[in-house]
């Protein structure tokens, strides 16, 4: 089949990859979005799906808005298109333009967590299994019939990073087997059950905010889901302390949520709602991503000391 691949995210890239390598298709064109201002010094950067498209020789097309330019992806000849992480909503005349549709690969096990971060959503809420899911696009937000399911456990060590890492390598045979399933005729459509939808909304940095009256357990999730990025802070002595690895202690009893009940050589240990939370790396603002240990050293900190 003529693939055109529409995708910005690097969570593509894998499976741009194999659509490249793949003798069973070939890949007319990428859409991606238009290179952003990255960086302290806001330098003009390309998506690396770009990058990767133009090391092939493909045809790059970077619209502003993909709803208006249905007429330029006409011009590919596609028989289908392929869409992942793109960030933008595609429209009617732009799904309509591939005689035989748009399949988006979402990173989670719809209909739980439609949206903009699912990945993170999936080690937040303290799911067992994640997965990838090959769906027919719809105008809707990731509301589209199902074609194909495959499912990743997720581990109690995993990030918002390392979960993102197992999903973009799931996603080459989970699409393989999609386009098997197209080029055989009559492909599986399963409606999603309106009745199990979750939502996740795009995360800010001020997501990451701990807040101490939440369990440990949650906490800990917290900070794994979102490393690296939005990242989990608290305030420490009216600034803040960025967390980078936590784990849990069982407690009968706490004090207050956000008293620290020890610091030292085996890290911050935190009163929360419920349980300990352990500070094992942290970085106080504008310095280093530290080892607790090495962090008290040059910030000591006493028990009974508040974390905001």
């Amino acid at each position: 089949m003529r693939v055109l691949f529409i995708g910005t995210g690097e969570i593509g890239l894998p499976s741009l990859e194999w659509l490249i390598q793949t003798p069973k298709h070939e890949v007319v064109g990428v859409i991606t979005q238009p290179d952003k201002p990255v960086g302290r010094k806001q330098v003009l950067t390309p998506p690396q799906i770009k990058v990767r498209a133009l090391a092939a020789g493909l045809p790059v097309f970077q619209p502003l808005k993909i709803r208006n330019a249905a007429e330029e992806l006409k011009a590919f000849h596609a028989d289908i298109a392929v869409v992942v992480a793109y960030g933008q909503i595609l429209s009617r005349t732009v799904l309509d333009v591939p005689p035989l549709g748009c399949l988006n690969i979402h990173a989670s096990l719809l209909p739980r967590h439609r949206g903009a971060a699912p990945i993170q959503a999936a080690i937040r809420d303290g799911d067992s299994e994640t997965g990838i899911t090959i769906m027919f696009m719809d105008e809707g937000l990731d509301t589209g019939d199902m074609l194909l399911k495959h499912m990743l456990p997720i581990t109690a060590y995993d990030t918002g990073g390392s979960l993102h890492d197992k999903l973009a390598l799931l996603a080459p045979s989970t699409l393989e087997a999609a386009l098997d399933l197209i080029a055989a005729g009559n492909p599986p459509r399963e409606k999603q059950d309106e009745a199990q939808v979750t939502h996740v909304r795009k995360l800010t940095r001020q997501d990451g905010k701990l807040d101490w009256s939440k369990t440990a357990a949650e906490l800990e999730r917290l900070v794994r889901a979102f490393m690296p990025w939005p990242g989990t802070h608290c305030l420490l002595e009216g600034g803040q302390l960025k967390i980078h690895r936590a784990c849990i202690e069982n407690a009968d009893t706490c004090p207050a949520p956000g008293t620290i009940v020890r610091a030292d050589a085996s890290g911050i240990l935190v009163s929360c709602g419920k349980g300990l939370l352990n500070l094992l790396e942290v970085q106080a603002e504008g310095g280093k991503r530290l080892p607790a240990a090495d962090f008290l050293c040059g910030h000591p900190l006493e028990p009974g000391a508040k974390l905001a």
